[in-house]
């Protein structure tokens, strides 16, 4: 069943959330708390552009789940939710950020799956503003039988761009 890597997007966008520096300069100019998502998986890409954050990296923020599903839209025929709105954190000294918990549903054809990662960790491409997810892992916390009960994120799967 190709639901799976649907579901690894889908997942993976929803660590959307994360990004950092320690002070605005060090990381490119100055962001306009709007991010931007990619996460590629087995051929699928889902997307998602201008989704609301509460402040710029390397504050502290929150990526508005609302936002992000306004916009957000998945290659063959999948189609995903955001449930929350992630908080994320910033280390700026080591180029890192972590989101807290990334809360997702996807639905292929007439199946839907919910996944949730918590601790999701991030690593900034060299002084942009732009995150690389770690390897992780996302638990199903509902859903249909034929969901696979994890779900791993490949490290460079998916990208977070704040501008």
């Amino acid at each position: 069943m190709r639901l799976t890597p649907k579901l690894l997007c889908v997942t993976a966008l929803a660590a959307l959330a994360t990004a950092g520096a320690s002070t605005a300069a060090s990381a490119g100019p100055a962001a306009s708390q709007l991010v931007d998502g990619v996460i590629t998986a087995a051929g699928s890409t889902c997307t998602w552009t201008d989704a609301a954050a509460s402040a710029d990296p390397p504050a502290a923020l929150t990526i508005d789940g609302g936002t992000v599903n306004s916009s957000l839209s998945c290659t063959g025929g999948a189609s995903a939710t955001l449930n929350n709105s992630p908080t994320l954190t910033f280390d700026d000294a080591a180029g890192t950020a972590a989101s807290d918990l990334i809360d997702i549903t996807v639905k292929q054809s007439i199946v839907t799956c919910s996944y949730q990662a918590t601790g999701v960790g991030w690593t900034r491409d060299g002084s942009t503003r732009t995150y690389l997810n770690e390897t992780f892992t996302a638990s199903k916390s509902s859903g249909s039988f034929l969901c696979p009960g994890s779900i791993t994120a490949e490290p460079g799967s998916a990208s977070l761009t704040f501008r």
